[in-house]
């Protein structure tokens, strides 16, 4: 979006263009970066006051709000730059389990503040993908998933079919029928309107696309079911 402006109340002026967009992207990643320092300080002071803070169910839903409001601003630069065909994948190999168990220490203390178990089931595997990335997708799954579930939350990771496949699995009512699909919902399918614009999927499905070998490309699935009955998201990884 571009915006011009070619005359004031004191007569015509020098054309002045402004990228809107850019502003937009601009503003969103100082709001990012500065959610990021109000999360650090969370984080200490959840260390610094123990059970005093950990176990107050005020200051673990601010840390949570504060959490997803990260995520969704991640999100909304990953699409900017994929709008601006400047977000690439950097394909790295990873150790699986590893990756998975850091990823679940960085949501541990809120889980257990809000007392929701958090498990991994991972086989020993290598896999190949942009760590960033991916960080992004689980980060937003599993916010989603401490929404719905009732206590239980895993990770898992498998190879199926020659792909990695990574899910989140909860104990919840698990998605509605018209949630529950493979493939890349289009951009021009949210319903911004509604109050769930399935941004996050869209997010996921554009960073699973993102990778590929050969005539292979990654994809995302939503079903109900897994090993706790709810919810299950996965991203198969070629």
């Amino acid at each position: 979006m571009t915006i011009e402006n070619q005359e004031t109340s004191s007569g015509p002026r020098e054309s002045q263009s402004i990228d809107f967009s850019m502003v937009l992207a601009s503003a969103v990643h100082d709001m990012k970066n500065s959610l990021g320092m109000l999360l650090n300080s969370l984080d200490e002071l959840r260390q610094e006051q123990g059970n005093s803070v950990g176990e107050s169910s005020r200051f673990n839903t601010l840390q949570y709000e504060a959490e997803r409001m990260h995520n969704d601003l991640v999100q909304l630069l990953g699409i900017y730059r994929l709008g601006e065909n400047n977000l690439s994948a950097h394909i790295e190999e990873h150790f699986v389990p590893d990756f998975l168990s850091e990823h679940m220490a960085r949501h541990t203390p809120l889980l257990e503040g809000l007392g929701i178990e958090l498990a991994i089931e991972a086989d020993d595997i290598n896999g190949f993908f942009d760590e960033d990335l991916l960080t992004g997708v689980l980060n937003n799954t599993i916010n989603n998933a401490i929404r719905y579930t009732k206590s239980k939350i895993k990770l898992t990771a498998s190879e199926q079919q020659g792909f990695l496949v990574v899910g989140v699995e909860d104990d919840g009512d698990g998605y509605p029928e018209s949630m529950q699909h493979s493939g890349t919902p289009s951009f021009k399918s949210l319903n911004f309107k509604s109050g769930s614009t399935s941004l996050g999927l869209f997010f996921a499905s554009s960073v699973a696309q993102l990778h590929n070998e050969g005539d292979r490309t990654g994809s995302i699935r939503l079903h109900n079911g897994g090993s706790l009955g709810g919810g299950v998201f996965e991203i198969w990884l070629p």
